[in-house]
């Protein structure tokens, strides 16, 4: 079988949850790729001559042999189901239903907590930024997340589904918003995040980031 050419799209500051997602899920599938960046603060990615201005004008965009593909949670699913075990690694559990679980965490993530995502962006997480303190909204959608992290954790396991998955990448994201702020968190939801951070794939994207401000 012949390798697949595959390109990644990210936004030029290695800023994006989204790209960082995809990214990762690569890496842990030991999938050869092109990295390629286009400047959001450019508008780049609204010039029709762009790759994925026919898709949905967004990073990440995969291209896998001409077939373009974009939203981070449809671009991941699609890569566990064309590289699949045994010749590959997971990216979401084998068991249906905590598959369907993982699925879910990845949708709620993109879908809720936008006061945390516009109080505390990524450049709190990639760039060392640090933010006002939280309003009241903050605080309350920081509560939620606490909340249903923790009930998602409840028996103090270093993963969501005791391996690792996708998912787990993307909950200690949206912790580590306000982990590295400095902002008040459990420890046990710290804890879980900082041991998430730790794996070789998600520190070869912050060093990205980290090498775009140098």
């Amino acid at each position: 079988m012949s390798q697949p050419v595959i390109t990644l799209w990210s936004d030029s500051d290695f800023f994006s949850p989204y790209v960082m997602s995809v990214y990762v899920a690569l890496q842990e599938k030991g999938l050869p790729f092109t990295l390629k960046t286009v400047n959001l603060g450019l508008g780049e990615h609204l010039q029709p001559g762009w790759r994925g201005y026919s898709a949905t004008r967004r990073v990440p965009l995969l291209d896998v042999d001409g077939f373009e593909l974009s939203e981070s949670s449809a671009i991941t699913e699609y890569l566990d189901e064309r590289f699949a075990p045994p010749e590959w690694e997971r990216l979401y559990p084998h068991d249906l239903q905590k598959r369907a679980r993982a699925r879910q965490i990845q949708a709620w993530l993109r879908s809720d907590l936008m006061p945390i995502r516009e109080e505390r962006s990524t450049a709190v997480i990639f760039a060392g930024e640090k933010k006002a303190p939280l309003t009241e909204a903050g605080r309350k959608s920081a509560a939620k997340l606490f909340d249903t992290a923790s009930a998602l954790l409840a028996d103090d396991r270093p993963n969501l589904f005791g391996e690792w998955c996708i998912a787990d990448t993307d909950l200690a994201l949206m912790l580590n918003r306000l982990i590295l702020n400095g902002d008040d968190v459990p420890e046990r939801l710290a804890d879980y995040a900082t041991f998430q951070w730790q794996r070789a794939s998600v520190q070869r994207y912050v060093a990205l980031s980290a090498k775009r401000a140098g």
